[in-house]
């Protein structure tokens, strides 16, 4: 029964967001069972040197996963890290008997999606959303605590602004930035024009933008309606695990709610400005830093390569 809902499964499963567009799964398929396995070969060894985020990306392409399934009336029950053998297998789905009707109604935001760098309106979320999204993030293990207090969002932008000009004076990152953008057609990646995908490189490889990167992603966290810091109890692979399904099933519930979201994860990726903004949540281990709000105009979805070289 499950075998011939897999195509669009897998193709729910792969509209997940992953940092600089790297899309680092593998799904493959035995007689009874989905395998999600994490693709090393697409990590980012600078900006993301333990494969937090590779691992934060793998979980949110799961919870794609379970909440199509859900939606097809083919619930799946998920066990993480089902090998030991196998570090790379990070979680296997197999068939349960009982669909979540919440999980099924957040499956039909997979496809309107996006990640929004662009300035939102200036209409506020209402508190009963926001108690929605933190109490979905709870859900999945997590906690998404939102940045309240007027002292507390301008260190957190401080945070921001920090990290961007840490980052981009750094050749090693600029480099590896360089080399995941690329022309829409690649599938993957920053998407760039295809005739000035050579020049945005090189650009990008040989100068240090930090400081006119950091004053846009200030402006953008200023006029956020909602700065908020996903956190896990622990570090762990199943807090990142934890906390990928977390950031899917909330990015999704503000999908239905009108909402679309962006992030600005300097402050987590460099390890010294990790544990400055520790101190601005109540608990717990920083895994992601997210603004919502309402979005101003449409974007087009992000291109996607296929679930895995195995397919279906």
């Amino acid at each position: 029964m499950l075998n011939s809902h897999l195509p669009h499964l897998l193709a729910q499963a792969i509209l997940a967001p992953s940092s600089h567009n790297t899309q680092p799964w593998l799904f493959t398929v035995t007689d009874s069972a989905i395998l999600l396995h994490a693709d090393r070969t697409r990590a980012l060894p600078v900006n993301d040197p333990y494969d937090r985020e590779l691992t934060i990306s793998c979980a949110a392409a799961l919870f794609n996963l379970r909440a199509a399934a859900a939606h097809r009336g083919v619930p799946l029950a998920i066990q993480l890290f089902p090998n030991p053998n196998d570090p790379d297998c990070l979680a296997q789905a197999t068939p349960a008997s009982q669909p979540d009707p919440e999980e099924a109604l957040l499956a039909l935001g997979i496809g309107h999606r996006r990640t929004y760098r662009h300035r939102f309106t200036p209409q506020p979320v209402p508190d009963a959303i926001l108690a929605e999204l933190l109490a979905a993030a709870r859900a999945e293990g997590a906690a998404l605590s939102p940045v309240f207090t007027e002292s507390n969002r301008h260190a957190l932008a401080a945070l921001i602004s920090e990290g961007d000009a840490l980052q981009w004076a750094n050749p090693s990152w600029r480099r590896e930035l360089a080399a995941w953008m690329h022309p829409r057609r690649s599938g993957d990646g920053l998407t760039v024009p295809g005739l000035v995908a050579p020049i945005v490189q090189l650009v990008v490889r040989t100068f240090d933008m930090g400081g006119g990167v950091a004053a846009k992603d200030r402006e953008l966290s200023d006029a956020s309606p909602v700065l908020a810091v996903l956190s896990t109890p622990a570090d762990e692979p199943a807090d990142w695990m934890a906390a990928g399904q977390a950031l899917e099933r909330v990015l999704l519930l503000a999908t239905h709610h009108g909402l679309q979201a962006s992030y600005l994860n300097q402050p987590v990726e460099i390890s010294t400005l990790r544990t400055q903004l520790q101190s601005l949540i109540p608990a717990g281990v920083p895994q992601l830093v997210l603004r919502f709000g309402y979005p101003t105009h449409d974007l087009p979805p992000t291109p996607r390569r296929p679930p895995s070289p195995e397919g279906v």
